[in-house]
């Protein structure tokens, strides 16, 4: 009896709690489901994959180790959700900027955090090249680029964002970390004073994600499962697009990412990918709303 007791004094588990699982189970449990971008790109979880190891692979050329800041200015494409993966996977931190902030407020979020390399959408240069002289030195800029024409910034940008991937290995090796190390760090807008930064870790990033796929299983109104279509209406610079990529991910579920919102484009987007499950504020929601009624549609599947 003695020595029994002493053999359950090992720890429970053996595995660290890691985001790299949530990505592993969903490519094992629907490797060919797609990723869709708007009307530009469609993708397999394979893909996903591969294109998270070349992100890694990319910014460990580009100088980035284990303790690094990477910030992401971006609208919610699937290269965000690689971000959401390859970052916090390789042992670097995520940093959601949020874009609607003021230019003054992205300033000191990206000096706070210590950003060491920045991923800009060409939309957003202009604030960035306004704030640019008072910007903490050293920074390295990655373009994220959907218009396929030659950059004219002149900020100091180290690589685009596709190049960088197509010159990268997808084979890199995720280590396995502590699982209570940082993986995400976003700032609050805070009611008073400079916003006010949060961190995550995996633990406590895999444990959302698991308490929320358990919550929303399930028949009914607002439920979440493997059938069905994934589109979020929500910024994913804002608290991870409520946690709610992940948990599509961990699914296997098919996804859709609108890029920047505009009501025409998101109400073709509903209907054309047959999306079930989204997320978002009521403002948002009016406008959907208000686009349907002028275009006499209701959609017979987006019921949550």
């Amino acid at each position: 009896m003695t020595e029994d007791r002493k053999s359950t004094s090992a720890p429970a588990h053996a595995h660290p709690l890691l985001i790299k699982a949530l990505l592993e189970e969903g490519v094992t449990r629907a490797p060919g489901q797609e990723i869709v971008y708007a009307d530009r790109t469609r993708r397999s979880y394979l893909d996903l994959r591969e294109r998270v190891g070349r992100l890694a692979s990319g910014l460990r050329r580009l100088g980035v180790r284990p303790g690094n800041t990477i910030g992401v200015m971006d609208w919610d494409t699937p290269r965000y959700l690689e971000c959401f993966f390859a970052v916090p996977m390789m042992g670097a931190v995520l940093h959601t900027i949020n874009v609607r902030l003021s230019p003054e407020q992205i300033l000191y979020t990206i000096n706070h955090a210590e950003d060491d390399v920045l991923l800009v959408n060409r939309e957003f240069l202009p604030v960035l090249e306004d704030v640019w002289p008072r910007i903490t030195a050293g920074k390295t800029l990655v373009l994220l680029d959907d218009t396929g024409s030659a950059s004219t910034t002149a900020l100091p940008v180290a690589a685009e964002y596709e190049a960088l991937l197509a010159g990268s290995d997808p084979e890199y090796v995720f280590p396995d970390l502590d699982e209570n190390a940082r993986a995400t760090t976003f700032y609050t807008t805070g009611t008073t004073g400079f916003p006010k930064g949060v961190f995550f870790s995996h633990r406590q990033l895999v444990l959302h994600t698991l308490a929320v796929r358990a919550a929303l299983a399930g028949d009914g109104h607002g439920r979440f499962n493997p059938g069905d279509v994934y589109m979020p209406i929500t910024p994913m610079f804002h608290v991870h697009a409520w946690g709610v990529p992940y948990v599509a991910t961990a699914l296997g579920v098919k996804q859709v990412y609108p890029g920047r919102y505009a009501p025409e484009l998101l109400l073709d987007l509903l209907r054309r990918e047959k999306v079930t499950f989204s997320h978002c504020v009521p403002t948002i929601l009016s406008m959907l709303l208000d686009g349907a009624a002028r275009r006499a549609w209701v959609s017979s599947r987006w019921r949550r």
